[in-house]
């Protein structure tokens, strides 16, 4: 299995929307970095859920459904997408500002790329941020 975070803008998609809704497409990513991260995604594959802009902090946990597909918002046919659906929300949101104040942490793609919108997680940092976010095996294995 492999581990994600994933950016959305919580004015354009929230995670409450996403508990909401449960599976939905990630749809709207238009940078080659993300596309290409959007395509080594699998079936199983866990996701932290980070709002963007506003809060700037992980909510929730997603899990990959639906495997790399056409993005049915690009009439161009160039991006791709996939579905996650709800796996649990984070009892503790976990700031930017906390990750960057943990050494371990300063080598995620959320300080080197802060731009990028899907990027991986390593096993070690996943296991790092759920403890933060106070989240348990019990909480993704629901």
């Amino acid at each position: 299995m492999n581990y994600w975070l994933v950016k959305s803008e919580p004015d354009a998609y929230s995670w409450q929307e996403q508990l909401k809704n449960n599976i939905e497409p990630w749809t709207g990513i238009r940078n080659h970095q993300a596309k290409k991260n959007l395509q080594s995604m699998k079936a199983g594959d866990l996701a932290f859920f980070y709002h963007s802009n506003v809060g700037k902090e992980i909510v929730g946990i997603v899990r990959i459904v639906k495997e790399f597909y056409p993005d049915p918002t690009d009439p161009d046919h160039k991006w791709c997408c996939v579905d996650v659906q709800t796996v649990c929300t984070v009892p503790v949101p976990v700031t930017l500002k906390q990750i960057k104040t943990i050494p371990e942490l300063q080598e995620i793609s959320l300080i080197k790329q802060s731009r990028l919108s899907v990027m991986s997680i390593t096993p070690e940092h996943w296991q790092l941020l759920c403890q933060l976010g106070q989240v348990s095996s019990q909480d993704i294995d629901k």
